[in-house]
């Protein structure tokens, strides 16, 4: 019987470990065949994406799978990620989470995989290893290759002046 791989279980805690502390976690991962994201948001074959509770609509985080709809352009799309292909999981406002090394399959790569597996988890901040490069700590107003959260607040009302009525469509 072959042992489960660690890699969802620490996706899922950098997660909760997020939303429990008020950041933003953002999900990196290689796209390939077996992934189903907005072609046009995919920069040097990876994607970056906005996965929480306000970005995104009905995340499930399975063993094998990562899924959820969300808006891109004011569009819906479903979003499916092989776990295998999360490279990262991290909090946008301090970078802080997990990299992971992309496990591609093939036939005679396969039991390498399950050998490599548990070793594939690396701290973001370990001192040996790869490492993340540093994220920017806002997103461009014209960056579109993550989910756009529907909660932005609108700018507080001027000060003076008679109020007027915005009809909104």
């Amino acid at each position: 019987m072959s042992e489960t791989s660690t890699k969802p279980y620490l996706l899922r805690a950098i997660y909760e470990w997020c939303t429990d502390n008020g950041y933003t976690p953002y999900m990196a991962a290689v796209v390939d065949a077996g992934t189903r994201v907005p072609m046009e948001f995919v920069k040097n074959g990876e994607i970056v994406l906005n996965i929480s509770f306000s970005a995104t609509s009905g995340l499930k985080m399975d063993n094998d799978l990562v899924r959820f709809s969300a808006r891109f352009g004011g569009v819906s799309r479903d979003i499916s990620v092989p776990v295998d292909n999360v490279v990262a999981i991290y909090a946008r406002e301090n970078g802080q989470g997990m990299a992971f090394e992309a496990t591609v399959k093939s036939d005679d790569a396969e039991g390498a995989d399950e050998q490599a597996e548990d070793s594939s988890a690396q701290p973001i901040q370990s001192s040996s290893g790869p490492a993340l490069t540093s994220v920017p700590t806002a997103p461009k107003p014209n960056e579109k290759n993550v989910a756009v959260e529907s909660d932005d607040e609108p700018d507080p009302p001027k000060k003076g002046g008679r109020p007027t009525l915005t009809r909104i469509k």
